[in-house]
């Protein structure tokens, strides 16, 4: 089996994340080889860059600089980590690629999606993954999670789960548009009911892409 290349995209408070975790545990259980890794932030340069990009006291930056700030970040991560991994032979799951910044700072923010697409092809080349799942659930209550009372005590709330509902809006339309637009990498899942019923999609949809199928036992006489 070749390596895979898999992202894991959505609004904030989506559950990405924790089933990015509840994954590698199940994978590595499983015997596969993989790494994990996110954007921003998935190499020491883009530690700093996150630090700079979900940094609440920075209050506004410009779209343009924003998507120009997660190119930078996701050129270094390609170079140094993701596509070496690759070429090792380990899947990659990633929390967060280009899906992201033509949802947040194409939609979202209103950068037109000609600008993005012209420094994506500087920064990867238009590099896409192998597949992406796309956890949806409704504005209202991704804006609930993400700026819930528990996430404000531990100072959690970052510069984007601070934004408005007609942000988070925009966001999802534009993930969902993605998906429509390329429905054999996308596989959605809704994560808006329980968490148990989000993970056994994407285990199945994961073990349909990771997990090498065990030949059948051999029948006596045949």
């Amino acid at each position: 089996m070749n390596a895979l290349f898999i992202t894991f995209e959505g609004l904030d408070g989506s559950g990405k994340s924790t089933h990015l975790k509840r994954t590698a545990e199940w994978l590595e259980r499983q015997g596969v080889d993989f790494e994990t890794t996110r954007e921003p932030g998935g190499t020491h340069l883009g530690q700093a860059i996150r630090g700079i990009f979900l940094d609440p006291e920075r209050g506004h930056i410009d779209g343009r600089v924003e998507a120009m700030l997660m190119f930078a970040d996701r050129r270094q991560h390609l170079v140094e980590m993701i596509e070496p991994t690759l070429a090792a032979g380990r899947h990659v799951l990633c929390d967060r690629f280009t899906d992201s910044t033509l949802a947040y700072q194409g939609a979202g923010r209103g950068v037109d999606r000609e600008v993005l697409l012209a420094i994506d092809r500087l920064a990867t080349h238009h590099r896409r993954p192998d597949h992406t799942l796309l956890f949806d659930l409704p504005p209202e209550l991704a804006q609930q999670r993400g700026q819930s009372h528990a996430r404000r005590a531990t100072a959690e709330v970052d510069r984007l789960d601070a934004e408005g509902l007609d942000f988070y809006r925009r966001v999802r339309e534009g993930f969902l548009a993605l998906a429509a637009a390329e429905p054999r990498r996308f596989t959605v899942i809704d994560t808006s009911g329980p968490l148990e019923q989000a993970w056994q999609l994407t285990r199945a949809r994961l073990e349909e892409l990771l997990v090498p199928s065990q030949p059948p036992p051999d029948q006596e006489g045949t």
